[in-house]
């Protein structure tokens, strides 16, 4: 190869080299002079960190503002609302429906509460469930609560029915198969329920179910039903009112509003009765009147102390 040839191309390559590198340079120094960490770039930073607090500030005014601004618009529509209206919705928020609640030591299936006294009044209310092929007429005694004259609980527990259950009646008696886990059986309920019912005064609502329930009994003169009070018949037009109605009537008590609860029925029941208990015991004595014990006389008691002279035969 000719090392003119040579020469001449390595001339124009340095050439070409030179060109490239010149503009590289350029180019680079330009890129430094804007991205090095110099005085002018610190301070267009801070600048931008005030003008982002600046913003801060401002949002947080504004939003005090119009706060203040919604709060005084609520006030002068409070104040400037009269009539029924104004009227109902300060009624209802300055009221709220009273609840029957469940007392604190109260225990769902304790059986026999070992701190609440009993009294000489009980209230008592049973939960039912579906048995056998035709579950809406046959029911068993699934549930069973007893309160005191106070709406104390004395006694709650589950019990197992001995028929085949074939509706649970959930989202109405509140009874699942779970319950069923730790069920008393029917005869040891009957025997602590018994217990607790001898020589009291048994308060109920259509009572004499709950007693068919238990296949227990009661004396008549022992027993008070809110379903057969004259004053509480009269909302019903004479007949046998529900509960749920009285209790709202009467107590301003919403109850039974989903799966009933056999306490909550039974201190319902017990509130119904103290309403009226000067009534209810009105009423009971016109049909069971106070019975007066006999009074035995002296003569005839003497008669029996008096000891016959014996008589002895002279020989």
């Amino acid at each position: 190869m000719d090392p003119t040839t040579l020469s001449s191309n390595w001339k124009k390559l340095q050439a070409t080299l030179k060109k490239s590198g010149a503009a590289t340079g350029t180019s680079a120094v330009k890129r430094k002079a804007a991205d090095r960490d110099s005085g002018t770039g610190s301070v267009k930073k801070r600048k931008f960190v005030e003008k982002d607090q600046s913003k801060a500030r401002v949002s947080q005014s504004t939003f005090r503002k119009r706060k203040m601004l919604d709060r005084s618009t609520t006030v002068s529509a409070a104040a400037t609302e009269s009539g029924p209206t104004a009227a109902r919705r300060r009624s209802s928020t300055a009221t709220s429906t009273p609840t029957v609640t469940v007392s604190r030591n109260a225990k769902v299936n304790e059986g026999r509460s070992p701190s609440a006294e009993i009294g000489k009044y009980i209230a008592m209310d049973c939960e039912m469930v579906g048995v056998g092929p035709n579950p809406d007429n046959d029911s068993a005694l699934a549930r069973v609560s007893i309160v005191n004259f106070n709406g104390d609980q004395v006694y709650d527990s589950y019990v197992r029915p001995k028929e085949m259950v074939t509706d649970w009646r959930t989202h109405v008696s509140g009874i699942a198969p779970k319950h069923m886990v730790e069920a008393r059986t029917l005869e040891l309920v009957q025997k602590e329920v018994g217990e607790i019912m001898d020589g009291r005064v048994l308060v109920g609502h259509a009572v004499s179910n709950d007693l068919d329930a238990l296949l227990l009994s009661h004396p008549k003169r022992d027993i008070r039903d809110t379903s057969k009070h004259p004053e509480y018949r009269k909302i019903a037009g004479g007949g046998s009112p529900r509960l749920k109605m009285l209790a709202e009537h009467f107590l301003g008590l919403k109850i039974q509003d989903g799966a009933h609860s056999s306490v909550e029925d039974a201190r319902a029941t017990m509130a119904l009765y103290r309403r009226e208990k000067d009534a209810f015991e009105r009423e009971h004595l016109k049909k069971w009147p106070i019975r007066n014990a006999p009074v035995s006389s002296g003569t005839e008691d003497q008669k029996k102390k008096k000891k016959k002279k014996k008589t002895t035969r002279k020989r």
